[in-house]
């Protein structure tokens, strides 16, 4: 009688080329287009009396436009990752992906509540007691201030330990690069919790000193992936490796 042993074929080099590729692509398109998102929301969100004014709201629409392709380009970047870091730890990516998922979310929560704004100074109801349009503003710019901290705030902390963590053990990119994140990774999410409670302002320096480490890690991440790749490691051969 013959037994058949079946094995699972290692992966392509150009397939892992082209989830690498993907992956750092999608983590520098995550960069550019969260970074302009807030100062296009200045105006609204610095002047109390917005809603009862009028003019362009193209500002505001197209700072919402980037915070949703950041929410989904971050969410992009797990997805992509998911099927090779998963070799080093299923429950690991897994959480990757969950906290990414979340940390879109809370931005997507945030720019609903912006674009709210929007609608009711556009369309404003009529009879409508002005100052109860302005509470409507400050209530809904309170909910996109707090989704702000609690997602982009809090979650790219959890997001380099858990994805730092996979990196780091599998050598698939320079061990330097999540070290980054998993040394900065703690500062971060002391200094979310220090905002949390009032400590200090979230466009501080202390918030800026905090952050710049998982800027980095990010940032190098999403360059070393687009322009080299993974490095030759034993879970880029495959599960069975």
């Amino acid at each position: 009688m013959t037994t058949i042993t079946r094995t699972t074929a290692p992966p392509k080099a150009d397939s892992l080329r082209r989830t690498a590729l993907v992956a750092g692509i999608l983590y520098l398109i995550t960069f550019v287009a969260s970074i302009p998102a807030l100062p296009l929301y200045s105006d609204l969100v610095d002047d109390p009396r917005y809603i009862l004014g009028s003019g362009s709201n193209a500002a505001v629409l197209l700072g919402g436009l980037l915070e949703v392709i950041a929410a989904l380009t971050a969410i992009g970047t797990a997805v992509v990752l998911f099927p090779v870091v998963k070799r080093q730890s299923e429950w690991l990516a897994l959480g990757f992906v969950t906290s990414r998922v979340i940390e879109g979310a809370y931005i997507v929560v945030g720019v609903i509540a912006l674009l709210s704004v929007v609608t009711l100074r556009d369309n404003p109801i009529a009879g409508t007691d002005p100052a109860a349009l302005i509470t409507a503003q400050h209530s809904l710019v309170a909910i996109h201030d707090w989704t702000f901290l609690l997602g982009p705030g809090v979650m790219p902390g959890i997001n380099a330990l858990l994805l730092g963590t996979l990196l780091y053990r599998s050598g698939l990119v320079p061990r330097i690069i999540p070290t980054i994140g998993l040394v900065g990774a703690p500062f971060f999410l002391i200094s979310a919790v220090a905002l949390i409670f009032g400590a200090y302002d979230q466009l501080s320096l202390w918030s800026g000193i905090a952050t710049a480490p998982i800027f980095v890690w990010e940032l190098s991440l999403g360059l070393w992936l687009t322009f080299k790749g993974f490095k030759s490691s034993p879970i880029a051969q495959g599960p069975n490796a």
